[in-house]
């Protein structure tokens, strides 16, 4: 196996995942003016985001924000997870899958509690890379440079032989300074492309 390593990002990029309105809808269903919903939780994103609260308290704390019982908060939650975890990019996953054998494969992903048992058991991604990298897990965020030091550490890869590939311009920008080559993901065609020259280019 070359030295060549290829990180992904889920949302976006493996994952499709199109906006569903399902916090509008939640405000029309509560009779509240529009984004009051996203802001009362803005700290519960920014917290299950990098780990700082479980799957147990986000609930509690949906609860109270927004007046639902419990079985309201996990219809709430049904509706976050429909849209967060979206539908599989059938080809660039199965385009990844061939590459096992010729180059290094991780997944860099920003996330919240809940992810890797839902991702797991829908997407098996755990199959078809080397190592899973959660920001609700290890505690920090993309574009934070700790992300990519992070995983390249858990890879054992050096940034300059990586490949990162986000559907974030911000998030590009930060790999390429932490010493990646990076491609912004906005068709298959064009990331696939990028993929195959870089697994088939020599070591730096």
């Amino acid at each position: 196996m070359g030295s060549r390593c290829v990180i992904l990002d889920i949302g976006g990029v493996l994952e499709l995942t199109p906006p569903t309105g399902w916090l509008h809808q939640w405000d029309e269903r509560l009779g509240l003016p529009a984004g009051t919903s996203d802001r009362r939780l803005d700290d519960v994103w920014r917290d299950g985001a990098v780990g700082r609260i479980g799957e147990t308290e986000v609930r509690a704390r949906i609860g109270a924000r927004l007046g639902l019982d419990a079985i309201q908060v996990e219809s709430f939650m049904a509706d976050l997870w429909d849209e967060y975890l979206g539908a599989p990019n059938v080809e660039l996953i199965e385009y990844v899958r061939r590459l096992r054998s010729r180059c290094r494969l991780g997944i860099l992903s920003n996330s919240f509690v809940g992810a890797r048992e839902l991702e797991t058991a829908m997407y098996r991604f755990d199959e078809l890379v080397e190592q899973i990298v959660y920001s609700h897990e290890i505690g920090v965020r993309k574009p934070d440079p700790r992300a990519f030091e992070m995983t390249c550490a858990l890879l054992q890869v050096r940034p300059v032989d990586c490949l990162f590939i986000d559907d974030y311009d911000v998030n590009v920008e930060a790999a390429r300074a932490a010493g990646m080559q990076a491609h912004l993901f906005e068709d298959n065609a064009p990331t696939i492309a990028r993929i195959a020259t870089h697994v088939r280019s020599a070591a730096g």
